[in-house]
């Protein structure tokens, strides 16, 4: 086999490889010598079929695998010899002269074919000691718990029935029968019975809980709404609706008090151990929206620091998916690059400076892994993946066989934990400030753009079977 470098411009290279006619006959007489003694033809006894008669019964099928490990020799000699680190899997290119490659299966003929190959760049890790960022910290206050308590309160306070001939009121709890209809016609998700809905908790499409507001029990109203435009069903968005709605109960809100009962009530020993786990979970909150501001900041940082040519498919992919997002969310909201008082030409060069960044800092936190030797354990991708499986209640089995057995799928898992570790190692070498902030600080302007190269797994989200379509999306 012949190896020629035939082309090498930026991160691209190009090889010609060359298999001559007698190498190719070479290696199909060993591939069908290896043959005789597994395959039974009739008419011949076991391990004494000619070469040439299993040349005439296999020799094309086999000329095929004899050239596809060739392909993979090829690749494998080219990667090892010029030490290369490929961005992705090499291209390889036949002749399209369908008569010479006739010739080369049939090994009366010399095969010539191409792989292209795109490399990743080669750059030195920057230093971050001039680096310094300040770390946000907040603290939950008082009345931040209490305001948390209230709304479970008010989540878990208890409904009674009204007295008979009762008006329902803003905020209180009805129980509904419909049958929704658009241009006269039912549609699906569109009927419920029994249904509770708590008058101005906005759980309904808009429009739809005040219109039931005066009802008494045994009313039947006709209700008029329009779907939103970014309304999840596309066969529902921005159409307008008429719901028959029969009223069967009225319950309205009674007072819950936030003492020692209620925090017994949710599982808490008292209400003082009940205001502990709030101002823990808050500040929990708080840590998470002070981790992505200071993870954005250093990100921002780390792409000032590097600037080196980038795999121009790796960009064309990221942009991809990149866009199809893009796309998605227009659709979702029904809106068009006009109305984003843009063009699509100038979002598409927006967005695909977007990619370069994320591509970028995919390759330099992976080299700062690399080179400071990050792993992660395979302990920490199965508390990772018990985590996801948790997500999908009563399909836990289903969810845990197909991570199992998809490597694709636990190597999504994987990056982000690979991401954060190497993000910790990097924040060890910079200057970091605390800076307490009030909550309106530090979620003010929070941008949850994903700027990095790793791919996180989707955020799965259970679907409710129940729910209909006046429930809001």
């Amino acid at each position: 086999m012949q190896v020629t470098e035939i082309n090498a411009q930026g991160l691209k290279r190009e090889f010609q490889v060359l298999l001559a006619a007698q190498e190719l006959e070479e290696r199909l007489t060993n591939e069908l010598s290896g043959m005789k003694d597994k395959v039974q033809l009739k008419g011949f006894r076991p391990g004494k079929v000619p070469v040439a008669h299993l040349r005439k019964v296999y020799g094309r099928s086999v000329m095929a695998e004899v050239v596809q490990n060739a392909v993979n020799e090829a690749n494998r000699q080219i990667v090892t010899d010029n030490g290369l680190k490929l961005a992705l899997e090499p291209q390889v290119e036949f002749p399209t002269d369908q008569a010479e490659v006739e010739k080369a299966l049939d090994a009366k003929g010399d095969l010539a074919f191409k792989v292209a190959l795109e490399v990743m760049p080669s750059f030195e890790l920057a230093d971050l000691s001039d680096v310094s960022l300040t770390k946000l910290v907040a603290k939950p206050s008082d009345e931040e718990v209490n305001e948390a308590l209230d709304r479970m309160a008010g989540q878990s306070r208890p409904f009674a029935e009204r007295e008979e001939g009762a008006e329902a009121q803003s905020g209180d709890r009805v129980t509904i029968d419909f049958v929704g209809r658009i241009d006269g016609e039912e549609f699906q998700g569109g009927k419920g019975e029994g249904i509770d809905l708590e008058l101005g908790s906005g759980s309904f499409i808009p429009g739809f809980e005040e219109q039931l507001v005066g009802a008494k029990v045994g009313d039947k109203r006709l209700v008029k709404v329009t779907f939103p435009e970014s309304y999840g069903a596309e066969h529902l968005a921005g159409k307008d609706a008429e719901f028959d709605v029969t009223v069967t109960k009225i319950q309205a809100p009674g007072e819950a008090k936030i003492d020692d009962e209620f925090a017994k009530s949710m599982g808490m020993e008292s209400l003082e151990k009940l205001r502990e786990a709030v101002s823990e979970a808050i500040g929990r909150d708080f840590e998470a929206a002070t981790r992505r501001r200071l993870k954005k900041d250093l990100l921002d940082a780390l792409d000032g620091k590097y600037a080196f040519e980038l795999p121009p498919s790796l960009v064309a992919q990221e942009f991809a998916a990149v866009w199809a997002q893009v796309e998605q969310d227009l659709k979702t909201r029904g809106k068009t690059f006009e109305d984003e008082d843009t063009t699509e030409e100038k979002a598409q060069a927006e967005y695909r400076k977007i990619a370069e960044r994320r591509v970028r800092l995919g390759l330099v936190l992976a080299q700062v892994g690399e080179s400071a030797d990050i792993k992660v354990s395979d302990e920490e991708v199965n508390q990772a993946l018990i985590a996801r499986v948790r997500q999908f209640p009563g399909q836990e089995q289903q969810v845990w066989d197909f991570y199992r057995k998809n490597a694709q799928a636990l190597a999504e898992l994987r990056a982000p934990l690979f991401e954060e570790k190497v993000v910790d190692h990097v924040l060890g070498q910079v200057k970091l400030v605390e800076e307490p902030v009030s909550k309106e600080a530090l979620f003010a302007d929070e941008d949850d753009d994903d700027t990095t190269g790793a791919k996180p797994a989707d955020k799965a989200e259970a679907e409710d079977g129940s729910k209909t379509e006046a429930q809001a999306d």
